[in-house]
């Protein structure tokens, strides 16, 4: 008998860590063919989703699967998605959670068919998988690059506003 992984543990957990707290939990997918999402909301091969009480209705987290009811745009649509597929799950007001390691070999894939409201199929082309660049961390940090009125360096982020998730590996 094959051993289960504990991600769906880890999940079910948080998520009810979440609301105990009275956050809102949210998940982060990676989306290939396996996942059942909203095409029109994905962004760079994933979907950030609102899985809180108040959002979903029939939410079922499975060792296989997080299956649930939501709406988007004012339509109902019916989420199925792989638990692989899942690399975070997160408060929403604080940031708090855990990331997971997604397998290369689930990342998105070329096109996707999907059925619009008339209930007519079409084909989505799934945008290209995230890629990483490196960012200096400071312009004086062996830089000869001068800074003068014109090409001042950009104010730091203000303080509060909406809480974003920071993945560290």
């Amino acid at each position: 008998m094959s051993e289960i992984t504990t991600k769906p543990y880890l999940l079910r957990a948080l998520y009810e860590w979440c609301t105990d707290n009275g956050f809102t939990p949210y998940i982060v997918v990676v989306v290939n063919s396996a996942a059942t999402v909203p095409m029109e909301f994905v962004k760079n091969g994933e979907i950030v989703l609102n899985i809180s009480f108040n959002a979903t209705s029939h939410l079922k987290i499975d060792n296989d699967f997080v299956r649930f009811k939501a709406r988007f745009s004012g339509v109902t649509r019916e989420i199925e998605v792989p638990v692989e597929n899942v690399s975070a799950i997160y408060a929403r007001e604080n940031g708090q959670g855990m990331a997971f390691e997604v397998k290369k070999g689930e990342r998105p894939v070329g096109k996707k068919s999907t059925v619009n409201r008339n209930g007519e199929a079409s084909n989505q082309r799934a945008e290209p998988p995230p890629a990483l660049s490196a960012v200096p961390t400071s312009l004086s940090s062996g830089a000869s690059k001068k800074i003068d009125d014109d090409n001042k360096p950009p104010e730091p982020p203000k303080k509060g506003g909406r809480p974003t998730l920071t993945r560290i590996k």
